[in-house]
């Protein structure tokens, strides 16, 4: 059976911030992508991409599920998207990982999951004015993707370094593989 890897999906997200990640592990034979939304209803991402994910929240258990990925969009900046709290908390609390990048980090900053974490985001005085509960910024890292045990952050120019960190972090790839992947997608370097 394979494990399962939860995406989050609303109106707005940011397609292309899982745009490298999603298909190299859709290609794995270990991992299966869960696609879900608020209320299982079609979404449409923040570049106009319509998409009818595979659950809704109300489908998920978190016991079931291997990590959670969370795109950023606008909505976590308007306080969107909160009903996914629970779910969030108990994948953390039971030491799933749970990635988040761009706006994402925000809400895991407001709700208090980056208080005792390294991690980064778009911008340390963004993060702290838009997240006023938040209070770990001397564990705040300037860098593009940071995972610290069972937490993966970026900041929302990083898509591929957050794709990194991901494959790292459920061993989809070896470590030597997972580089080459990077190098090529980043830089433009494909090595034998």
């Amino acid at each position: 059976m394979k494990k399962k890897i939860a995406v989050f999906l609303f109106d707005g997200f940011s397609d292309w911030e899982i745009s490298y990640l999603t298909p190299e592990i859709n290609k794995s034979e270990l991992f299966e992508l869960v696609y879900f939304s608020p209320s299982g209803d079609l979404v449409t991402s923040m570049g106009g991409l319509q998409v009818k994910p595979t659950k809704s929240l109300k489908d998920l258990a978190f016991e079931d599920l291997e990590m959670l990925i969370l795109p950023g969009g606008t909505a976590w900046d308007k306080g969107g998207n909160r009903e996914i709290e629970k779910l969030t908390v108990d994948m953390f609390e039971a030491g799933k990982p749970v990635a988040a990048i761009c706006a994402a980090t925000i809400y895991l900053g407001q709700i208090g999951l980056l208080n005792d974490l390294k991690h980064t985001s778009s911008d340390l005085n963004y993060l702290k004015g838009m997240a006023p509960e938040y209070s770990g910024g001397d564990h705040y890292q300037n860098a593009l993707a940071v995972t610290d045990g069972h937490l993966i952050t970026a900041n929302g120019i990083a898509p591929i370094e957050f794709a990194r960190e991901i494959f790292k972090t459920i061993g989809l790839y070896s470590d030597a593989a997972i580089e080459k992947w990077f190098q090529l997608f980043k830089n433009g370097v494909w090595s034998e």
